[in-house]
């Protein structure tokens, strides 16, 4: 693991074990970066295509720092192409001629608009993948609507239960359906790819919507909804499906989260608060009784929390064999030994700051772990070199003809 005085070096040498494969990204922001970062991060040579202006994730700032961008940008390399002009669509032609994957989040339709409908594609290069990421798919009534996350966090029936009851429903503060669907879409890739090597198909279009893995976390909602009539409501922390399950206030102001989510670890909680007599108790003896009480479960167990400091709780609890975990933030996490034994947050050579911190690559491969390339590109950084690949140079890109 790097430090702040050593941190962790670049190898643009480096091989992972997608060297080879080679992708083109088209997206902007999140859910697109996020997929082609987990194949640039295991070794693909991901192509990022940028206009003049850049991908807007390079505006999101902090601090006056594009550190989103040096975090998904990481391993990848630059070409601005203007494709409104057809010496660029050339250029983008003979990439995807070349090309494993090809990754784009376009409206639906706007790639067949540009003359790069999946027929098209399929004549250029028969063996491409594409991976085609909106908001809520290439068909249906909402194909049209704008595909931000946000939408889809709220039309998913995910927004509808978080919070508490008798407040507003709660949309992430992060792009967390950007973040599933570009995780899913890398998982897809690999499938696509998988599935090519093995002769089970040539290429392949991946119609992959930030709609339905958001959806997915949901889990068994709809048939619950079909079978009782009953649509779940938030609950806070609290779960509709378990208890003891909540976030709790220690005496010195932090918090706890505990879930008592099997029979036998809910009754090592009631031993644990003092309050064995709940273990017999009709209201409490089994989980969907305890559901039904939750109000009651949860004073009990806050009302013992509030009497200690977070560390004596959790290690009283834990010592029980109770499972039991503090609220953290940013701040405790860059403290956390276990993130810093496990490398989960890595110190990474920065040219503006000297180093800076960023999730590590993940998973942990035993034999062909991922490897650290490149750092994020400015805008453009390789456009010579990947031009030069395909015969073209940055003087073409000019000649407009």
């Amino acid at each position: 693991m790097g430090t702040r005085d050593n941190p962790l070096r670049f190898d643009a040498t480096a091989r992972g074990p997608l060297a080879g494969v080679r992708v083109i990204d088209l997206s902007r922001l999140v859910a697109g970066n996020m997929l082609s970062l987990q194949l640039a991060d295991f070794g693909a040579d991901v192509v990022k295509i940028e206009p003049p202006q850049g991908d807007p994730l390079r505006d999101w700032r902090d601090n006056g720092q594009s550190l989103h961008w040096k975090t998904y940008g990481r391993n990848k390399r630059s070409l601005v192409l203007n494709l409104r002009q057809p010496p660029a669509m050339r250029a983008l032609r003979r990439l995807l001629e070349g090309a494993d994957i090809f990754v784009e989040n376009f409206r639906p339709g706007t790639l067949e608009e540009m003359g790069l409908g999946p027929d098209v594609l399929r004549e250029l290069n028969p063996r491409l993948i594409t991976v085609r990421i909106s908001g809520f798919g290439q068909t249906g009534p909402y194909a049209e609507l704008p595909g931000f996350g946000t939408l889809v966090e709220a039309m998913s029936g995910f927004a509808a239960r978080t919070g508490f009851p008798d407040r507003e429903p709660v949309l992430p503060p992060l792009a967390l359906a950007d973040m599933i669907a570009g995780l899913t879409g890398a998982n897809a890739a690999m499938m696509a790819l998988f599935a090519r090597e093995r002769g089970l198909a040539s290429g392949q279009v991946i119609d992959l919507s930030l709609l339905e893995p958001i959806f997915a976390s949901l889990g068994p909602e709809a048939a619950i909804y079909r079978q009782t009539g009953a649509v779940k409501q938030r609950s806070g922390s609290a779960s509709n499906t378990v208890s003891p399950r909540n976030v709790y206030r220690c005496s010195d102001g932090k918090f706890a989260a505990l879930s008592g989510s099997t029979q036998v670890v809910a009754m090592r909680i009631f031993d644990t608060i003092g309050r064995p007599e709940m273990k017999a108790d009709p209201r409490f003896a089994t989980n969907a009784a305890r559901v039904q009480h939750r109000d009651l479960v949860d004073a009990a167990v806050g009302a013992w929390f509030l009497t200690r400091d977070r560390d004596t709780a959790l290690a009283e609890m834990r010592a029980q064999g109770a499972t039991v975990g503090p609220v953290y933030d940013i701040a405790d996490i860059a403290e956390d030994r276990h993130f810093a034994e496990r490398e989960i947050v890595v110190e990474v050579e920065d040219a503006e700051n000297g180093s800076l911190p960023m999730h590590n690559i993940f998973p942990r491969f035993s034999e062909t772990p991922g490897v650290w390339r490149l750092p994020a590109p400015d805008l453009g950084q390789h456009s010579g070199e990947i031009l030069a690949e395909i015969g073209m140079t940055e003087a073409d890109l000019e000649d407009g003809a």
